[in-house]
């Protein structure tokens, strides 16, 4: 293992990070184009029915049941079943809205979490990060701008699915206390594929072709490195020094949006988009300095 103020260890976790950031993009760029044809719920349960397989063959002989000796199972299924409840809110909206508008609003997490550890983990606040805070979420107004014609009632859902994340966000570094990262991840998309297995059955419809099922599992496998790459990402680097890199992701969601669907993002997403990411940053800094 590589002395941890090394910079090749560093530079390893960026680059993880980034193939990590790549991945979830083309997760949603894949998910966005399956639901124009097929049921959401079905889109979702391929998505974490394809994860489990594709992990579970690379995992299993690596860990074997070591995978399952969880130290705290009610946790596991609290987090399971927020990321079905967070994915199918995400796939949702994605019928509807542009990526970079989805991936703008996922971008305000950081600021939602600052919100969530003041009022569930009576962590202070002090008069910078309130600004940063506000600053954020009028950026988020800038993306969703509720009452005018750019509003469509599918933001909803995506900021609530920004709101399941913060909370899932806290949950997780609570976990990774006990439990491995390979634990975490495949047994959480394990429980999210069993919750939401009677849904898609009740949907089903099958996939047209073999482009379909190649996008089917492309997104599964996309799912599944993306959480692997950041596990291991965070043994080579500190989430300080990850978490600027992360940002990157919306640009890959515009250019996906752009290459696939033909769509490019307006003024006010791209200006909400920039003050969403900013003050995240600002408020990473702040948390920097203060460590």
């Amino acid at each position: 293992m590589l002395k941890a103020d090394d910079p090749r260890q560093r530079r390893i976790g960026i680059g993880l990070v980034t193939l990590a950031t790549l991945c979830f993009a083309l997760l949603d760029a894949c998910a966005k184009w399956l639901v124009q044809t097929l049921p959401v719920m079905e889109v979702v349960w391929l998505r974490f029915l394809t994860h489990v397989l594709l992990m579970g063959t690379v995992l299993l002989p690596l860990h074997g049941a070591a995978l399952f000796r969880l130290h705290a199972p009610k946790q596991h299924l609290l987090r399971g079943s927020m990321l079905a409840a967070m994915t199918a809110l995400n796939f949702f909206a994605l019928q509807y809205l542009q990526l970079a508008e989805t991936g703008a609003i996922q971008f305000s997490v950081p600021i939602l979490i600052a919100l969530l550890s003041a009022w569930w983990l009576g962590e202070r606040l002090d008069a910078r990060r309130w600004v940063a805070i506000v600053v954020g979420l009028a950026g988020v107004l800038l993306v969703i701008r509720p009452g005018s014609q750019a509003f469509h009632p599918a933001i909803i859902l995506s900021v609530l699915n920004a709101l399941f994340y913060a909370a899932f966000n806290l949950l997780t570094r609570r976990m990774a206390a006990t439990d491995s990262p390979e634990s975490i991840q495949l047994v959480s998309a394990f429980i999210a594929a069993a919750w939401l297995t009677p849904f898609a059955l009740l949907q089903w419809q099958w996939p047209a072709d073999g482009l379909t099922w190649g996008v089917v599992a492309l997104c599964g496998l996309a799912g599944g490195l993306g959480h692997q790459f950041v596990a291991q990402a965070h043994r080579h680097a500190s989430a300080a020094v990850l978490a600027p890199f992360i940002y990157q992701q919306i640009l890959y969601m515009a250019l996906w949006g752009w290459l696939v669907f033909n769509q490019v993002p307006d003024a006010f997403v791209i200006a909400g988009a920039a003050v969403v990411v900013l003050s995240g940053l600002y408020l990473l800094w702040l948390e920097m300095r203060r460590k």
